[in-house]
């Protein structure tokens, strides 16, 4: 019997489609099984490489298969994609991601631990509040801009309002307009409240971590950006320099060159949205306060500002943190800022 080299699953639900190959590139395995069969029938197959597609439950599945004695390797869809065959199956779709994996220039998803996957549903949860929040506020200001009562847009300027309204007889609003104010603005307070939760969760997940400390150092980098980081990419040891992984998170401009032109564009948007928000977040407040201060990163930042404008300098200080992070979780030093 030959020996499976890389075994490609096709994961879902419940019914999951295995596709094995030799050292050849020779399909010598196809099975089709149901959830509670996995375990046991990789359990009676000789360690090999296992590759699957990143998607939800592909890193619980990833750490169950390694018990088993096998090296996985995760990759993104849309490296898979361009090697269906034919018609989009299930069976195609495994053959595909056994395909892809053992191309040697597709890079591969790092795998994430239970505490990371901890760390990023606390983001998550948390920022499916905030976005319901904006959500609220912007549904609050339209329904009293309608009845003739403007306010800038601010979540500061909303918590002071919208009590204010509610609270003056002369705010020309009707019993039923009040009340229903009145109930958005109760769902906003607790909305609030549960933020506020998941601030403090964070919070504690910071001030235990100390890779997460080392990265907050840096200035632009805060709690919440340092654990998002953290939880996303462990150790860095998934890239293999700073831009490397300065890339993955969409930092860098996307390219549309050909022969001796290169034309560089926007900012590619990779990765995550969110770890991208976050630094680009933190890099604004610094090119904010860049003028007041005399640091060597403030004085760089001054000189990139003018020279660029203030939104190409907000993703330059972006893309520099994300270096400067990668090297420090790298190296596990102690981030030094420029004297």
């Amino acid at each position: 019997m030959m020996t499976i080299d890389v075994l490609g699953i096709d994961l879902a639900k419940n019914v999951f489609q295995l596709h094995g190959v030799d050292r050849k590139g020779n399909a010598i395995f196809k099975r089709r099984v149901m959830r509670d069969q996995l375990l046991s029938v990789l359990a009676g197959i000789e360690p090999c490489t296992v590759a699957i597609e990143a998607c939800t439950g592909a890193f619980c599945w990833a750490r169950q298969f390694e018990e088993l004695g096998h090296n996985v390797k995760i990759v993104s869809p849309q490296y898979v994609k361009p090697f269906v065959r034919r018609q989009k199956n299930d069976g195609n779709d495994a053959e595909a991601i056994c395909t892809a994996v053992r191309q040697p220039h597709i890079p591969l998803v790092p795998k994430k631990s239970v505490e990371q996957q901890d760390i990023q549903a606390l983001h998550r949860a948390r920022q499916r509040l905030v976005n319901h929040r904006t959500a609220l506020v912007s549904q609050m200001r339209g329904l009293l801009l309608d009845r003739g009562i403007a306010f800038a847009k601010s979540i500061t300027r909303v918590r002071r309002m919208i009590p204010e309204i509610l609270a003056r007889a002369d705010s020309g609003l009707s019993t039923m307009a009040r009340e229903t104010i009145a109930e958005l603005w109760d769902f906003f307070c607790d909305l609030e409240r549960r933020i506020e939760h998941f601030d403090k969760k964070i919070e504690a997940v910071f001030k235990s971590s100390e890779p997460c400390q080392r990265v907050a150092r840096i200035k632009g980098v805060g709690p919440k950006t340092a654990t998002a980081i953290v939880a996303a990419v462990g150790d860095g040891s998934d890239f293999r320099n700073g831009r490397h992984m300065a890339a993955w998170l969409g930092l860098v401009p996307r390219q549309f060159s050909s022969g001796d032109k290169a034309v560089l564009m926007g900012i590619s948007k990779r990765g995550s949205q969110h770890l991208r928000s976050l630094l680009v977040h933190g890099a604004r407040a610094v090119v904010r306060t860049a003028p007041n201060k005399n640091d060597p990163i403030s004085q760089w930042a001054n000189q990139l500002r003018e020279r660029r404008g203030f939104n190409r300098a907000t993703v330059a200080i972006a893309n520099k943190n994300a270096r400067i992070i990668w090297a420090v979780l790298r190296t596990g030093d102690q981030y030094r800022a420029a004297a």
